[in-house]
């Protein structure tokens, strides 16, 4: 069992739960205007986050926000270059006038998903993060289309979703579906603590696989959140494991 490990939730999405989720994880990943997010919103969570010593991210999306970045779009693999790049542009330069550290990148929704098995949309992606001539770290899922694509190119870290029922193939199952979303604290520890304690999950039908993860995610509108990560927080701890 480790002795610290990374809990990453979406920030900076209007949940109106940012002050109370910042002290009970490790790192952020910040809205930068694709489904949600103005400069404000931006700077706002870039300082609650320094102040925290949370590690921040950006969080890209398809730019839908009558949607909240959860649908797939029809776009060019050149207009979502643009989109991506025009988002991180955004929020970098957020960063550089608070004076803070982008560490890392991880997409939102729709875009997360889609790039995890669509080459032109990883591609898309890739393209995005290195025309800005940097080398954050990139949040992904172990196997990915966009593991694949970025191995080589960035630094990766491998995630996990410890809010999120996986379908027998390893996907996340859609939240049209019953059960797709763990809303119990009971049942997100013990989902948590199968990946850090036997490196699996077990399924929608019960199907045991095989995960690698370095973070774990949890979404900052999951019903409960806070009461949620302060139940996992407290059985770290009788662990002896700490978030950071």
């Amino acid at each position: 069992m480790k002795e610290f490990i990374d809990i990453n939730a979406d920030m900076g999405e209007g949940t109106g739960l940012d002050e109370r989720i910042m002290p009970l994880i490790s790192s952020c990943s910040i809205a930068c205007g694709g489904h949600f997010g103005t400069e404000e919103t931006m700077r706002t969570t870039v300082r609650l986050a320094m102040k925290q010593k949370v590690k921040i991210g950006a969080h890209p999306s398809f730019p839908d926000k009558d949607n909240f970045g959860r649908m797939r779009l029809t776009m060019t693999k050149q207009e979502l270059t643009e989109a991506i790049y025009f988002q991180l542009l955004q929020f970098l330069a957020v960063c550089e006038t608070e004076n803070a550290e982008l560490h890392h990148i991880k997409l939102h929704g729709a875009l997360y998903n889609y790039a995890a098995k669509d080459a032109p949309t990883a591609d898309a992606v890739v393209e995005a993060i290195t025309s800005l001539k940097i080398r954050p770290k990139l949040y992904v899922i172990h196997g990915s289309v966009l593991h694949r694509k970025a191995e080589n190119l960035l630094p990766l870290v491998f995630e996990a979703f410890i809010d999120r029922r996986y379908a027998d193939d390893g996907t996340l199952l859609p939240r049209t579906e019953e059960g797709a979303v763990l809303a119990s604290p009971k049942a997100v520890w013990e989902q948590l603590n199968l990946m850090l304690g036997d490196g699996m999950v077990i399924s929608n039908t019960g199907k045991q696989l095989a995960i690698v993860s370095e973070t774990y995610c949890i979404h900052s509108d999951t019903p409960g959140s806070v009461e949620i990560l302060a139940y996992i927080n407290n059985k770290l701890n009788e662990k002896g494991i700490k978030v950071g």
